[in-house]
């Protein structure tokens, strides 16, 4: 069988040897004789794994120990209804830049919660010349008391990233779903990260957040306890059954990023990826990209046939070509390649290789 290379957004594929040992361990896991995922949470075994699985994302992000690092329920979208109720109380007020739809998404679902007259939002994404190009403001310009400001550093629909750091006098919330671990970050400049596993780190249904200590101390509003940060702090993230497949499978991908060099490495192959795709990109009239360069996706490549007539032959002859889930997001439609850690240069170049064929049959 020829090698299938899996372009999904999420959730997405995962390292092959990863999956592969996880395929050896599923009916005997740790030498226990049963699955991991039909022992207790509670057990040495898989508290053992819980704390190596910690110890190794400490390790690769370089997390301060003044950060607490929580597993959770929920993906991304549980962690926007979270930080509003864990830090926003009920005279807080917080501003959302947005540049895409996930950005937009968290501000909807925080002003659904708190109420337009607690959260403030600036669009920072303009038209250049045709092109959509991120304008970061200056937030110590800005005259007023805010709590936090959120952003999304990556949007996986739009395929816009943002590469510079923010600057901001109130604490920085950053949704790294699509991003987390593939390139280095400072998490100092950060009150909490917060990222859905599905991209980049496990199955979907996992979350994970990394908080400061001092946000804790922000007054809250009512929630359920499973999404109170202070509560998940105390019990070890482990205030009720956590999902603990995921938790193990993040676990193995960990120990493989760590394996393979950690972050600065798969940095780099990343980089090697997407340059390589978007040279692809424009060096053919027969495709073309709606983002300035400098705000390009490393990790999620959209772009469009010029003839849109040919998508649906584009897709399926790349099905037939073992390149699968390039269709891009409802909302904006065209192509979307993701290119998360887990993808081999290979598959780019399995890809690159379709598109030009491609091109030149229907040019």
């Amino acid at each position: 069988m020829s090698a299938i290379y899996n372009f999904c957004a999420g959730p997405a594929m995962l390292p092959t040897a990863v999956m592969q040992k996880a395929q050896q361990e599923l009916l005997d896991w740790n030498g226990q004789g049963v699955s991991v995922m039909e022992i207790s949470h509670r057990s040495k075994e898989f508290i053992a794994l819980t704390e190596q699985a910690e110890s190794d994302l400490r390790e690769l992000m370089q997390i301060p120990a003044n950060y607490h690092v929580l597993f959770m329920h929920g993906g991304g979208r549980g962690q926007f209804s979270a930080v509003v109720n864990n830090f926003l109380g009920e005279q807080g007020r917080a501003l959302y830049l947005v540049s895409g739809q996930w950005s937009s998404a968290a501000l909807a679902e925080a002003q659904k919660l708190a109420g337009e007259a607690q959260i403030d939002s600036l669009n920072i994404v303009e038209k250049h010349n045709g092109l959509n190009t991120v304008i970061l403001p200056d937030l110590h310009k800005i005259d007023a008391d805010y709590r936090y400001v959120h952003y999304c550093p990556n949007e996986t629909v739009d395929g816009i990233e943002i590469f510079d750091e923010l600057d901001s006098p109130w604490p920085i919330i950053a949704d790294l779903s699509s991003t987390i671990m593939s390139r280095e970050i400072d998490v100092s400049r950060y009150g909490l990260i917060y990222a859905g596993a599905q991209k980049n780190i496990g199955p979907s249904g996992l979350s994970i957040v990394i908080v400061r200590g001092d946000m804790l101390k922000l007054p809250s509003l009512s929630q359920s306890s499973i999404m109170d940060y202070r509560l998940q702090v105390e019990h070890g993230s482990m205030f009720n059954t956590p999902p603990t497949f995921a938790w193990y499978l993040a676990a193995e991908v960990f120990a493989w990023l760590k394996s393979i060099g950690g972050i600065a490495s798969i940095a780099k192959v990343n980089q090697q990826k997407a340059q390589m795709l978007y040279q692809c990109i424009d060096g053919n009239a027969f495709y073309r990209n709606g983002v300035i360069a400098a705000n390009r996706s490393q990790m999620n490549v959209t772009f469009q046939l010029v003839n849109e007539a040919l998508d649906g032959e584009f897709l399926k002859q790349a099905q037939i070509a073992g390149l699968v889930a390039l269709k891009g997001h409802r909302i904006v439609g065209g192509m979307r390649a993701s290119l998360y850690n887990a993808m081999p240069l290979e598959g780019v170049a399995a890809l690159v290789k379709f598109m030009n064929e491609f091109a030149a049959k229907h040019s």
